[in-house]
Order: C-alpha cells, then sequence, then structure tokens
C-alpha cells in the first residue's frame, strides 16, 4: 500500500493510465486481424482503403507509448510485403 500523498495519487493514475494503454493495444490488435482477414479474403479495393487507415493507427499506438515505435515499423512493414505478393 501507498504510504505518502504522492504514492496514493500515483496508483490512481496508474490505474488510469493501464485502462487507456489497455485499449490502445486492443484497438492494435482489432487492426491487425482486420488486415490479415482482408489479405486472406483477396479483396484488393477494401485492403488498400483500409491500409493507410490500419497505418494510422499503429503510428498512434505507437506515438502513444502503447506500443514501441520499431514494432509498429516492423508490422506495417510486414503487412505492406504481404501486399506486393
Amino acid at each position: 500500500m501507498p504510504n505518502t500523498k504522492s504514492a496514493i495519487r500515483r496508483v490512481r493514475r496508474v490505474k488510469v493510465q493501464t485502462s487507456v494503454n489497455r485499449l490502445r493495444k486492443s484497438k492494435y490488435r482489432a487492426a491487425v486481424k482486420k488486415m490479415e482477414d482482408l489479405i486472406k479474403s483477396g479483396n484488393k479495393d477494401e485492403i488498400k482503403k483500409f491500409f493507410s487507415k490500419f497505418q494510422s493507427i499503429l503510428t498512434q499506438v505507437a506515438q502513444s507509448g502503447a506500443m514501441n515505435k520499431r514494432t509498429a515499423a516492423r508490422k506495417i512493414s510486414k503487412i505492406s510485403k504481404k501486399l506486393l505478393k
């Protein structure tokens, strides 16, 4: 248990930040799954429409610190290579 006032506030802040990060990570995972499903379906138009949004979501999550920037770049690169095949 926190003993000082600042530690008590910090615990409160960490709770809020944890919930925000969970939302961001679930948003990122959902985007990756949707992109994978679109690639499997082979619908080129939908893939092109969603790819820019996919990149945007991953970049936002990386900028917020919920995911490493290099991880986001790697995921985007991997998906874009699949699109070229």
